[in-house]
């Protein structure tokens, strides 16, 4: 058996599943301590003979296999959980081979190799909710430098009708600050789901999304973008992101993804929840073969 973990920053999804990827026992976990998360964690995969897990984390983390510190959450803003090391937790209890990543990386990995963007060499994956995390699939291998990418924290144009000051920790007014789902419920008062008939929440929104949205495509030029997370569940809002994106394009670049077939360039993940779960499974695999092409030849 194969196991997984999305690990983010409202709930720790765990699953089990086959050498197919079919989901044999998934379980959603609230992220609150530490301790008290990753001792549940820890009940739940003892049930089962897994022979390899995969990890996806919120970040910042460490995902450097030859780092030290691979498997640890770095500077995150949930305090409790800075510099915790989930692979060592993990490895305390089970011996077996364990690869770490970020949720959003294996969501784009297991849409890329499962899902919305199996049929494509380069996509994006963006999910904007508690946090908001970009990852990227280019040539069939996830984009990492340094380390891996934080576009989430990119600054954008303020909007004329916005005056909130931003939520993010570090930076204030970034794309995280200003678009997140706690940056919705601080600006407005209200959680999200509250919000849905306030037309003018979605339109700030929207124009938030799209300007982020327009940056990655003049960088990386993916083939697909596809966007998750809690905020995307309301509905209206991709269609006032197509609008704003085609209005900040003006014509630039003619290619007829953007122009005639937005709806079929920009969507929502086929998985539907389960994008970093099968994403997870996938480098469980693969670890547990030794793959060294770890992500060749997705699709």
């Amino acid at each position: 058996m194969l196991g997984a973990i999305e690990a983010g920053g409202t709930k720790f999804v765990c699953a089990v599943g086959d050498m197919d990827y079919n989901i044999v026992d998934l379980i959603e976990i609230p992220t609150t301590s530490p301790i008290e998360t990753m001792e549940k964690v820890k009940e739940f995969f003892i049930q089962y003979n897994i022979q390899s897990l995969g990890i996806g984390s919120f970040g910042p983390a460490d995902i450097n296999p030859s780092s030290p510190n691979y498997g640890c959450i770095t500077n995150t803003p949930k305090e409790q959980w800075k510099h915790f090391n989930i692979i060592s937790f993990m490895k305390s209890t089970f011996n077996v081979p364990i690869v770490f990543d970020t949720d959003v990386n294996v969501a784009a990995l297991g849409e890329a190799k499962f899902g919305a963007s199996r049929n494509v060499n380069s996509s994006i994956y963006v999910t904007i909710g508690t946090g908001i995390g970009v990852g990227a699939v280019i040539n069939g291998e996830i984009l990492q430098g340094i380390s891996h990418p934080e576009m989430g924290h990119i600054f954008v144009r303020r909007h004329e009708k916005d005056h909130f000051a931003g939520c993010c920790p570090y930076h204030k007014d970034c794309l995280e600050g200003l678009a997140s789902g706690p940056a919705i419920e601080k600006r407005w008062g209200k959680k999200a789901v509250l919000l849905e008939n306030n037309k003018e929440v979605w339109e700030i929104e929207g124009y938030y999304i799209a300007q982020a949205l327009m940056t990655y495509i003049l960088i990386l030029s993916p083939e697909k973008i596809i966007l998750g997370g809690g905020v995307m569940k309301q509905r209206q809002l991709i269609t006032i992101i197509y609008e704003y994106l085609k209005r900040l394009n003006n014509g630039y670049m003619s290619f007829s993804q953007l122009e005639e077939n937005i709806s079929d360039y920009i969507v929502t993940p086929e998985l539907e929840g389960l994008s970093a779960i099968k994403g997870a499974f996938y480098l469980s695999k693969n670890n547990l073969y030794g793959n060294t092409e770890l992500l060749s030849n997705l699709g």
